[in-house]
């Protein structure tokens, strides 16, 4: 059976904590859907490939990395359906985009392009490499972590999308993070006076 992996009508803002690994991305998110009262979608590679991992002991081919770009926007569509006026991805297809050309030589999926062209977020949370590195099964960057950064932001540049850079310890970025989001509140609330 085919997945609906088409990007969902937008009824919400949706933000994005993006950056490279272990930057402190998922407790971000966590705490600013804790703070809105409001959806976050997490990251669906890490669920797929830590049981590609745990079964065979296999780390992420080409292959994967579609379906991880699908099952990322179908989790998306899903939480976009049941929250309020915001939705936090803890990552999305950019980074899917990223993770492709920075592992396999610079290569990305026509199929993963296609979707990312597809996709439309609101703002970019861009986390700094300022907070320790931790291991896991998946991660495997540490010594790069200076070259990841910059090939994160500048995707962000290239393709002119909206984003802030957070730093400092976890407080500070979320205070940093409330701060943009409420703006971005204020001014949705105000076009749709102006719509009305």
């Amino acid at each position: 059976m085919e997945k609906n992996t088409q990007f969902a009508a937008a009824n919400c803002l949706r933000v994005v904590v993006y950056g490279p690994e272990s930057t402190g991305k998922t407790t971000l998110v966590k705490a600013l859907a804790a703070h809105y009262q409001s959806e976050w979608v997490p990251e669906f590679a890490r669920t797929y490939l830590q049981e590609k991992w745990d079964l065979h002991k296999e780390v992420c081919s080409l292959e994967d990395l579609i379906h991880i770009a699908e099952g990322q926007l179908e989790q998306e569509n899903i939480a976009a359906r049941k929250t309020n006026e915001l939705l936090f991805c803890d990552t999305n297809i950019l980074v899917t985009k990223v993770w492709s050309e920075t592992h396999f030589n610079g290569y990305c999926s026509p199929a993963i392009e296609s979707l990312f062209a597809q996709t439309q977020y609101d703002f970019y949370f861009l986390t700094n490499i300022d907070v320790p590195w931790e291991k896991d099964d998946l991660r495997d960057r540490p010594a790069q972590r200076e070259q990841m950064f910059a090939y994160f932001k500048q995707q962000l540049d290239s393709f002119k999308l909206p984003y802030m850079i957070l730093e400092g310890s976890k407080q500070k970025r979320l205070e940093d993070a409330i701060q943009v989001i409420d703006e971005l509140c204020k001014k949705a609330d105000d076009k749709k006076r102006e719509i009305e």
